[in-house]
C-alpha cells in the first residue's frame, strides 16, 4: 500500500507545483468536457427512447435561450466564488 501511495505522491507533485491558475484552467477544462460529454450522452439516450423512428425535432429559440439564461446563472456563480474572501 505504501508503494501505490509513494507513485501516486510522486505522480501528483508537478501537480502540485503549479500556480493555481493552470490547475484552475486544466480542472475547469475537465468538468466541462465531462458535463458536456454526458449532456450529449443523455440527450441521444432521451431521443433514442422518446423517437425510436425518427429523429428528435429541433430545439427552439426559446429552448435555447433558457439554456442560455441558465448557463449564465452558473457562470456567474462561479465567478462570485472567486470574488469571495
Amino acid at each position: 500500500m505504501e508503494n501505490v501511495r509513494d507513485r501516486l505522491s510522486k505522480a501528483i507533485e508537478p501537480v502540485q507545483d503549479m500556480d493555481w491558475q493552470p490547475r484552475v484552467y486544466i480542472v475547469g477544462g475537465i468538468v466541462g468536457l465531462a458535463l458536456g460529454l454526458l449532456s450529449a450522452h443523455l440527450y441521444i439516450r432521451s431521443a433514442e427512447e422518446n423517437f425510436a423512428a425518427a429523429s428528435p425535432t429541433t430545439p427552439t429559440a426559446g429552448d435555447t435561450v433558457k439554456l442560455g439564461v441558465a448557463l449564465l446563472g452558473i457562470v456567474r456563480t462561479i465567478t462570485e466564488w472567486g470574488a469571495r474572501k
